[in-house]
């Protein structure tokens, strides 16, 4: 079993214990903040930052406590973050949906659910949750799954980043006429990062598309590396949970200065 799996089967169990009637879900989507379309900024500017709220991972284990998850967001939104992705999956990434409700209270800033979504209750889940994008990992999908859910997505309001990490994915991916495509240079079968794949695979979209470069980002040489290779935005977590300052951190990556006191 690859990590993947071993990762999704643990998101169904968990989704299994707190599925709830759709009824219930329905009236807390309506009761969920409106949605914020980060689309038109992602594609208006040069390079963004998609600033994640990460307390661990399956290759670094723990990274940061975090025990005040909207703070932290705040922060983000401070320095200029485009977007601010929050981490759902709670056995490999100790997050929770409680850490999306957080963010959302503190922010006004386009939240992505960063989870694995293979689940159309998940969706539903996300929305009712304030998340105005979602992540949908071709690795993780059959073809008619990632269609749907796509569309699903869609017609829920929210926006969808397409992630993949191989040219057969990129070829699958680009099928569902996408917005967004993240091209992750991690395997998430193996967990080895080879940001190679930024040069490899992200000429290969066509311009129309918001390039977002997901893992092994950490410093200022590997955003303009990113952005050399065609991307518009970049995901950064670790980089940025573990720095002291983690204004400072996102503005170092943008090569800003720092905020005026």
């Amino acid at each position: 079993m690859s990590v993947l799996d071993s990762i999704i089967e643990g998101v169904r169990d968990d989704l299994a214990q707190r599925r709830r009637s759709m009824s219930e879900l329905y009236e807390a989507m309506e009761q969920a903040a409106d949605v914020r379309d980060p689309l038109a900024t992602l594609q208006k500017n040069d390079m963004s930052i998609i600033a994640e709220v990460k307390r661990s991972s399956p290759s670094k284990g723990s990274l940061a406590q975090i025990s005040n998850p909207g703070a932290l967001a705040e922060q983000y939104a401070l320095a200029g973050a485009t977007m601010i992705s929050v981490l759902t999956e709670r056995r490999r990434f100790a997050g929770s949906l409680e850490d999306l409700d957080a963010v959302r209270s503190r922010v006004d800033t386009p939240l992505l659910r960063k989870d694995f979504m293979i689940d159309e209750y998940q969706f539903f889940e996300a929305r009712a949750h304030g998340a105005d994008v979602v992540l949908l990992i071709v690795a993780a999908l059959g073809h008619n799954q990632l269609r749907d859910y796509h569309q699903l997505a869609l017609e829920l309001g929210m926006r969808a980043i397409v992630e993949v990490h191989t040219h057969d994915e990129l070829e699958r991916a680009l099928d569902i006429a996408p917005e967004i495509v993240g091209v992750n240079s991690r395997n998430l079968k193996t967990l080895e990062v080879d940001t190679k794949a930024f040069a490899d695979l992200i000429p290969r979209l066509p311009s129309s598309i918001v390039r977002v470069a997901e893992s092994g980002v950490s410093s200022r040489a590997d955003v303009e590396f990113a952005q050399k290779s065609g991307a518009n935005a970049v995901l950064v977590g670790e980089a940025l949970v573990k720095a002291g300052d983690p204004v400072a951190a996102m503005r170092e990556l943008l090569g800003l200065g720092r905020l005026a006191q």
